[in-house]
């Protein structure tokens, strides 16, 4: 995870509130707590939600199998934690940055929000990486606990961008925001996630070694401005 570990110390502080982490857990240099939290959401990815093995995240946090018990209240909890942490850390932060992208003129409101979803999601691979097993393989559970939030708090956040951008009148009133919103979110899913997973740009061809990912972000912000007619009054 990223160096901004800090901002996740609110969250875990909460979740020792409610049960789902220890005093323990919460005491540890954050080094520490990122080891583990990375190394729960690895093996999740890799072997799957229902098939975690305790030895081996120990193995890959560094930490003794015992530890981990004293961390969480039991073997469920070490995967309850660890999404309970990362989606609500991921809604809050789009919720920080939401009033200043709204305010922003409408192609570098839009320009900010592609560059710096792919700058977080590069520096945060581990909790990509468990989204995209989460987003991509079905699993019922983790669409509801993980995809649906952090999906729902991305559409909010580019329609109040179009809604603001809309009252500056830099989008035609006549234009359906709700609908709008939908098609422009999944337009930016599709190129963002080709670049963060390779498998994806394979079917999608997005990208290759003659179209640079800066060029393709350049040409989706005027795609999405022509197509909303941004400018049009």
């Amino acid at each position: 995870m990223s160096s901004e570990w800090n901002n996740f110390q609110p969250h875990i502080l909460q979740l020792e509130k409610e049960g789902k982490v220890t005093r323990t857990f919460r005491r540890l240099d954050p080094e520490r707590q990122q080891a583990v939290i990375n190394a729960i959401l690895e093996e999740a990815t890799e072997r799957g939600p229902a098939s975690l093995n305790i030895k081996e995240i120990a193995r890959r946090a560094g930490v003794a199998v015992g530890s981990l018990y004293q961390y969480f209240p039991n073997r469920d909890g070490l995967l309850d934690f660890a999404i309970e942490l990362c989606v609500r850390h991921t809604t809050d932060l789009f919720q920080q940055f939401r009033p200043m992208l709204a305010s922003m003129p409408l192609r570098d409101a839009l320009s900010a929000y592609l560059m710096g979803g792919m700058e977080w999601g590069q520096t945060e691979m581990g909790l990509v990486r468990f989204f995209g097993r989460a987003a991509y393989q079905g699993d019922p559970d983790l669409a509801e606990r993980v995809v649906r939030p952090i999906a729902t708090v991305m559409r909010e956040t580019l329609q109040e961008i179009f809604s603001q951008a809309q009252a500056r009148g830099e989008i035609p009133h006549s234009a359906n925001l709700g609908e709008t919103t939908r098609i422009a979110n999944a337009l930016i899913i599709a190129v963002g996630d080709s670049q963060l997973f390779p498998y994806l740009n394979s079917y999608f061809q997005i990208t290759d070694e003659s179209v640079s990912s800066e060029k393709i972000m350049t040409a989706l912000v005027e795609f999405i401005l022509r197509g909303i007619g941004a400018g049009a009054g």
